[in-house]
């Protein structure tokens, strides 16, 4: 019962949904605002999870001395003060909030994606490197590309931009399609197997 009760809600309610999504009547309809109001209302409770488990664990490595409880100390103080900032001073253009958000947070997120594009970079000198016929053409559009979205491309000659263009739109646009199809059956895949009760790691991920 333990097991069987959530098994039987999720295929419940996975069975519902798709047909919501397929039968398009006012009950479906009510049915699917409904059931997002208690998507939010989950998300809130998730959120609150979310908040004790990482206080827990970071809570365990300062009470450890591990060699990290100097960063765990600088997450809970950041958590707790933006929480305290914002719930009692407001998150309006003008507050504090907003001002640590976009001085602060906003330049370590760039800090980031410059690291993140650094180590793309070092990626794409060892990937670029023509050992092969297909590394050679990835290599060659790569080049293109780069080279027919600059003013230069131009200079050099003039069927450069609209080849670098045709990457893009053609062999890119289907490449990226294939992808997403790949990911969209690996999405229905993996839902029905949840709904159907072959995927139960969500349980604990114990069978």
């Amino acid at each position: 019962m333990k097991r069987k009760l959530p098994l039987g809600l999720c295929l419940l309610m996975g069975l519902l949904m798709m047909g919501q999504f397929f039968i398009p009547h006012p009950v479906s309809t009510k049915f699917n605002t409904l059931i997002n109001k208690w998507v939010i209302v989950i998300s809130a409770f998730a959120l609150v999870l979310g908040i004790g488990n990482l206080s827990r664990h970071h809570i365990q490595i300062i009470q450890r001395s591990g060699p990290n409880r100097f960063y765990s100390l600088v997450t809970l103080l950041s958590m707790l003060g933006m929480a305290i900032i914002g719930i009692f001073f407001g998150i309006d253009e003008k507050s504090l909030y907003q001002k640590i958000f976009i001085h602060i947070l906003t330049p370590l997120g760039a800090t980031m994606f410059a690291l993140l594009a650094y180590y793309m970079s070092s990626a794409a000198y060892r990937a670029f490197r023509a050992r092969s016929i297909e590394a050679g053409l990835l290599l060659g559009s790569a080049f293109v590309v780069m080279i027919g979205f600059m003013p230069i491309g131009q200079l050099i000659h003039p069927i450069i931009p609209g080849l670098a263009e045709w990457l893009m739109k053609v062999p890119n646009m289907a490449s990226q399609r294939g992808i997403l199809f790949g990911v969209a059956f690996g999405a229905v895949a993996t839902a029905l197997k949840i709904i159907l009760g072959i995927e139960r790691s969500w349980l604990g991920g114990r069978d």
